[in-house]
């Protein structure tokens, strides 16, 4: 197809077909003017196949489960103080670690995040899928329609799949706690207090902008890819929503376009019946462009955004881990500056410590504690980092397989259009030409 030569004017090239077969033989499906059904190309059968593939893939993965939450009937509820959804969560397991096989309980979206701070502060390097983000003052409005719930609410059934299909989160505590408890208030209250929490924040900064004194290969190598993989989400996602703008501008277009045709048609009698065709082309291109604007935003965007937000998710369990590799660093440099191991030893076999030489003892034990901590935030990224990348591309590539099949089938819908109003005109000529032969 690269190397082919593309006719300036090819609908003068398609009329010029003398034979009905030829026709017939270039279009995709003239039998869509009769309303039947499109068959699919060969491209998206291959696509259909593939997707089938990847569906056995996630059957067969799902024998393995033992934990199947399901987000579900969202509720809205209004007082006097403040209004919020709800959805209802439901679990089915085979745990031992549970006490009964099933579960039903409410959950508004705080929750998910008071799930989501709770699974970072114990594991601090394990990459926890985002959430869906807050609503902003702009769109407080349109908060509650059916579109942003919906939306809100398959976002929140991954997430919580995400944490029920990954070997470490799915046994948090916590987990347990949101999927099983009525009432998370009682819990919520044994969580760290507020000065806990900006004293970890200042410490963080701290490590922060202390830097590190060195950093293993492959974590350097590993902040590059999420930097670069955050771009290139962030284009990709700009442009594909300006892409759906366009096409809904487009198809508002459309929407003026044909009704000027059927009005053209009243005072055009010799010409009424292809300015009718015409305008009803327009209309059903109309329709399928609606329904590919709807595909885009239900099946790419969603998928492209999750992404982006993945990728903030990965700069911050980066952070993480460098800030526990700098306070490692910080302690050992202290350590360094007080004493030395000989010296340690010697006042140990003497019989006694003095406070300078306790205090010296007390951070080497804290230097032992940081670099366990370091060595288990290495291996926890290590592992969790090859099944983010596995899940990412299988994600995306199902996005855009999927994408890929819908585009064709809009485009050779369309085309079947089209080429059913050119079988249509061709058919009057020729009943117009045997007609003027027989007079």
């Amino acid at each position: 197809m690269s190397g082919a030569t593309v006719p300036a004017d090819i609908s003068g090239h398609m009329l010029d077909l003398d034979e009905d077969e030829d026709l017939e033989v270039f279009s995709k499906n003239t039998s869509l003017a009769d309303g039947n059904p499109m068959p699919n190309s060969p491209d998206s059968m291959v696509n259909q196949f593939r997707l089938d593939e990847e569906n056995e893939e996630e059957q067969q993965g799902a024998i393995n489960k033992d934990i199947f939450v399901t987000v579900d009937n969202p509720e809205s509820h209004i007082s006097a103080i403040e209004t919020f959804i709800t959805y209802r969560v439901v679990t089915r397991t085979t745990c031992s670690e549970f006490d009964s096989s099933e579960y039903e309980v409410r959950r508004r979206y705080q929750d998910f995040l008071w799930l989501k701070s709770r699974l970072e502060e114990n594991y601090p390097t394990l990459i926890i899928h985002p959430l869906p983000e807050k609503f902003v003052m702009k769109s407080m409005v349109e908060r509650f329609n059916d579109d942003f719930i919906e939306t809100r609410r398959k976002a929140l059934h991954r997430f919580l799949n995400r944490i029920a299909d990954h070997p470490i989160l799915s046994c948090s505590h916590h987990f347990k706690v949101f999927l099983t408890e009525e009432e998370l208030a009682p819990h919520r209250k044994l969580g760290p207090g507020f000065l806990s929490r900006m004293s970890e924040t200042m410490r963080a900064m701290a490590n922060s902008v202390r830097g590190l004194r060195s950093k293993l290969e492959e974590f350097a190598v590993m902040q590059a890819y999420v930097d670069d993989f955050s771009n290139k989400m962030c284009s990709v996602d700009k442009v594909t929503n300006r892409i759906i703008k366009e096409h809904r501008e487009y198809m508002d277009e459309l929407k003026q376009y044909g009704p000027t045709y059927f009005q053209w048609a009243e005072s055009e009698e010799l010409l009424a019946e292809p300015l009718k065709g015409v305008g009803s082309c327009v209309e059903r291109c109309s329709k399928e462009t609606e329904e590919q604007i709807q595909h885009l935003s239900e099946v790419l965007v969603p998928t492209l955004h999750e992404y982006v937000l993945c990728a903030d998710t990965l700069k911050a369990v980066m952070r993480r881990r460098d800030n526990i590799q700098a306070e490692f660093e910080a302690k050992n440099e202290a350590l360094a500056s007080r004493t030395t191991d000989k010296e340690m030893a010697v006042a140990t076999a003497t019989g006694g410590l003095n406070d300078k030489e306790r205090e010296s003892k007390k951070l080497q034990e804290e230097v032992d504690d940081l670099a366990d901590r370091v060595e288990q935030a290495n291996n926890a990224l290590r592992g969790d980092w090859s099944r983010w990348r596995t899940s990412m591309r299988a994600d995306l590539k199902s996005a855009f397989i999927s994408t890929a099949a819908k585009n064709v089938d809009y485009y050779e819908k369309c085309l079947a259009v089209w080429e059913s109003f050119l079988l249509s005109q061709r058919g009057e000529s020729m009943e117009q030409r045997n007609g003027a032969d027989a007079s």
